[in-house]
């Protein structure tokens, strides 16, 4: 895919980094710059306030149907705003997975009910959502999800846990991939349910990482009830659903999520310049091997979204995870040895202290771990891209695989 701006993207370009640009400068100036990757907690209100400022001016949903309140805006268009958003240095979004996972998922295979109780309070940035996918023994392995509902009248009861639950702590509802048939093996028999997270029956449980705070969450559900009708697709169909859901997730922010990845490679560039260490011939190697694999990536990016069919993941989307998470963690790597010793050294005793390019090496050690470890992608691409032969499982309890 090459992307050709024409002169109506290009004056869609100058709206969105004119709006940006203006309201980063005013009120919420305090935002700008906060809240990536080992930095989420930070003025949680502020953004908070920030989602709801997006929703009002129309920039949440641009590529929803216009019939759901979206702007129908093209692939392009999609792509130019969220290159604008991170070059303005825009705060990290806490509806993020509202608007690019539950947002399109509803739209592909919910009910008409559904999109009308939970579209519209996702473009306003009033309700947010987590995503209830891994367990303690089914975090890259998800056919293997234990937590299972029952359906008792006119509601489901849902026993189980989760963890790695991004944003558990602040979101009012979770997207849970259950189990409904007890009977079925692995993907057979699970569910996509709608479930609210303020109830007596769900307990949240901060997990602190590496950079002191504590995005991820453990998720318990005791005895949590949602409507019979909250579940997305038929029942025991969630694993289409939450494949799905997997696919939109590697849509138009990563290209934003890109140009992210420059700024730090630009702060990696000035701090070898300003300490000398630009003049290192193995530092400049490695700045070159990262600034070239970061253009490697857009383009890997471009030839996946142009071949992306709406609810699969394409066989180019197969190896971007692993390619990107790799480069990320790398690039943290990187950014170490360029500080040199002035790496081990905190700007104060609290989480919050630390420099932008060591929350970058800490939070950026568990890119290859989650959303699908290295060693999980490697299989996927080898079985679904490759045509090989199914990796060998170990048999469970019950004698399956």
């Amino acid at each position: 895919m090459e992307l050709r701006f024409s002169q109506a993207d290009e004056a869609f370009r100058g709206e969105a980094r004119d709006w940006l640009e203006a309201e980063l400068a005013g009120a919420f100036s305090v935002v700008r710059g906060r809240g990536g990757p080992g930095d989420e907690e930070a003025l949680h209100d502020e953004r908070l306030a920030w989602e709801r400022r997006l929703g009002e001016a129309g920039w949440i949903g641009l590529g929803w149907p216009k019939a759901y309140g979206g702007r129908e805006e093209s692939l392009v268009r999609q792509v130019i705003f969220n290159e604008e958003y991170a070059r303005a240095r825009a705060p990290g979004r806490l509806g993020h997975i509202g608007e690019t996972l539950l947002g399109p998922t509803l739209i592909a295979f919910g009910t008409e009910a559904q999109k009308t109780r939970f579209l519209p309070p996702i473009l306003r940035g009033e309700e947010l959502w987590c995503q209830g996918y891994s367990e303690p023994n089914a975090g890259s392995d998800l056919a293997n999800v234990r937590t299972r509902a029952e359906r008792v009248g006119d509601q489901w009861l849902i026993e189980g846990q989760k963890t790695w639950t991004s944003g558990a702590h602040w979101s009012d509802w979770c997207f849970v991939l259950c189990r409904t048939d007890p009977a079925a093996a692995r993907h057979k028999g699970l569910s996509y349910l709608l479930v609210p997270m303020d109830q007596p029956g769900v307990t949240v449980r901060p997990i602190v990482q590496l950079t002191g705070t504590s995005e991820f969450n453990e998720v318990f559900f005791d005895g949590a009830r949602t409507a019979a009708d909250h579940v997305v697709g038929a029942e025991g169909d969630g694993w289409r659903v939450a494949m799905g859901t997997l696919a939109f997730e590697r849509g138009a922010s990563t290209l934003g999520q890109q140009l992210a990845f420059q700024h730090e490679l630009d702060a990696i560039i000035a701090c070898a310049r300003e300490n000398g260490r630009s003049q290192d011939p193995l530092i400049r190697q490695r700045i070159a091997h990262a600034w070239s694999g970061l253009r490697i990536m857009r383009l890997q990016a471009l030839r996946m979204l142009s071949a992306q069919a709406d609810t699969e993941l394409s066989r180019e989307g197969l190896v971007t995870k692993l390619f990107w998470a790799t480069w990320h963690r790398d690039l943290g790597e990187l950014a170490m040895d360029v500080l040199g010793p002035d790496a081990e050294l905190a700007e104060g005793p609290g989480p919050g202290e630390l420099t932008p390019l060591q929350r970058l090496f800490l939070f950026s050690r568990a890119d290859t771990i989650y959303a699908g470890s290295n060693e999980i992608q490697r299989n996927i691409i080898g079985e679904r891209g490759l045509g090989l032969p199914r990796a060998p499982r170990p048999t469970d309890t019950r004698g399956q695989t």
